[in-house]
């Protein structure tokens, strides 16, 4: 393998996740539902993990963790699943104009079923205006989800004045932690949220395993209705080796999320200057200080980012320039013209997210071979300016 620096879209599974997992595999492999022996050690395994997700998000009970197959069906159930029992009491809902697609377009669903919807807007670094969101909130608004950091340029929210407001109008609020989970510790007592996504993938656990945190006396509609697992929040018979994977890379991240927060953004910063330094015409998009520890969102005049991309790709070494779930659409980031950039600036952007198995000598070979690559294109590009070829063409005389 190369150097991989695409760890906001997919990770590896620790190698003390699958130990694990493997004897629920294929020797303690029943249903939870069923009576026998053998269903009860798949019982006391799943309250057993359950614990160990409430303990990495200091959730006060273990009951409030409902697992999912992942974030977007937590994204799903948070949302769907609390609009729809209580359209009594509202209509109103709120996200941000950098949201998730699974939450941007779960929010169009919602519009189609005749909630109304508003969008914060966000300033230059991709933070919301704290004063717009309290202007929007009516008396018909029944739910907040805003995501505690963006997956794409790294800015961390102010979740603690979000939650304030929330408590203050007496509306639930949600937050898709996704994005931050590996780098930025959560305690759902600190910072009161009602509604929490959690993915088991990006804590280096399998993939196919989510969960909703859900606020003690807190209800919601199920979406997916079968057998009344998961107290009835969501049917289906649990998966008891991902959810064993998940909860040990929980139990893994939360004695060392501190440290290697420490590690990637040393890495991170080093990055950064090196970029900014050495490539004219090079920004660094996201707020230069909150945002994630593992997150360096870059953007450069004059290329494409696909095309920086595919170079990177030559090179062996992945990147990538959007959110993986929506970057075959070949759109530009919804996120960067919301921050105010125009469709041209956004489309040449590169997105690095460094992970546990990243090190100095990745960062070191990006370094090395990333300005070669920008010089490459913006050559080739009719957009760049004469006097910037001028400047490259004398450094290679």
């Amino acid at each position: 393998m190369g150097v991989y620096l695409d760890y906001q879209a997919a990770k590896p599974v620790d190698s003390r996740v699958i130990s694990e997992m493997t004897i629920y595999l294929n020797q303690k492999f029943a249903n939870p539902s069923s009576l026998h022996c053998e269903g009860d050690e798949a019982t006391d395994a799943l309250s057993e993990f359950r614990h160990k997700i409430a303990e990495f998000i200091n959730a006060p009970d273990p009951e409030s963790i409902i697992f999912t197959s992942g974030a977007t069906e937590s994204n799903n159930l948070a949302l769907i699943g609390y609009a729809m029992r209580n359209k009594k009491k509202g209509n109103h809902i709120i996200i941000s104009e950098i949201e998730h697609i699974s939450i941007l377009n779960i929010a169009k669903y919602l519009e189609r079923e005749g909630f109304e919807v508003s969008r914060v807007p966000v300033d230059q670094y991709g933070i919301i205006r704290i004063d717009k969101l309290e202007r929007l909130i009516t008396q018909n608004t029944i739910l907040i989800s805003i995501s505690t950091a963006s997956n794409e340029v790294g800015s961390i929210q102010p979740l603690k004045e979000i939650s304030d407001l929330a408590v203050k109008n007496n509306v639930v609020f949600h937050t898709d932690a996704v994005a931050s989970e590996s780098s930025v510790p959560i305690d759902v007592q600190e910072i009161p949220v009602d509604m929490l996504t959690l993915s088991s993938n990006d804590i280096y656990g399998p993939r196919g395993v989510g969960a909703l945190y859900l606020k003690k006396g807190l209800r919601v509609n199920p979406i997916i209705i079968g057998g009344g697992q998961e107290r009835g929040f969501r049917s289906g018979s649990e998966n008891i080796p991902g959810i064993v994977g998940f909860g040990k890379a929980a139990e893994i991240m939360k004695n060392q999320i501190n440290e290697e927060a420490s590690r990637l953004r040393k890495l991170r910063d080093k990055l950064i200057k090196g970029v900014l330094e050495v490539i004219p015409k090079s920004y660094l998009n996201g707020h230069p200080e909150k945002r994630l520890p593992h997150n360096a969102h870059f953007r450069f005049d004059y290329i494409e980012g696909e095309s920086l991309i595919l170079s990177l790709k030559d090179e062996n070494i992945a990147a990538a320039t959007g959110s993986a779930c929506s970057s075959k659409t070949l759109e530009a980031s919804h996120t960067l013209i919301a921050m105010g950039l125009l469709h041209e600036e956004a489309h040449g952007s590169l997105v690095i997210t460094l992970g546990r198995n990243t090190t100095e000598q990745d960062i070191d070979e990006l370094l090395d071979k990333l300005p070669g690559i920008v010089k490459r294109l913006r050559l080739l590009s009719p957009l760049t300016p004469p006097d910037l070829i001028k400047k490259y063409n004398e450094v290679n005389d």
